[in-house]
């Protein structure tokens, strides 16, 4: 089902709202951050994905922990090193220990 196809009558009716309300809440809504089909990611947004600031991704770049590519002379991350990256780092001992 895509968004524009909810029952938003239905919807409005389940949580007793007007369905004007409901439309208009919806319609006033930003999108996403980030554009989820992109498969080249520029430093602050593989960052912004895993949570880490630039610098910390440009230390996991140079050391060849993060993937990288440069195209030009633009620095790109391929979405899917991100997450390799997270695969790799995550671990059975990480597991019920704190931050």
């Amino acid at each position: 089902m895509h968004r524009n196809d909810l029952p938003l009558a239905q919807i409005a009716d389940l949580l007793d709202v007007p369905e004007d309300d409901l439309r208009n809440l919806l319609s006033g809504r930003r999108p996403p951050e980030g554009d989820t089909t992109l498969v080249a990611l520029t430093v602050a947004e593989a960052a912004r994905r895993i949570g880490i600031g630039r610098t910390k991704l440009y230390e996991y770049v140079t050391s060849g922990e993060i993937a990288s590519v440069k195209i030009g002379s633009l620095r790109r991350i391929p979405a899917e090193a991100v997450n390799d990256f997270l695969a790799r780092r995550l671990t059975v001992s990480d597991f019920g220990t704190a931050a």
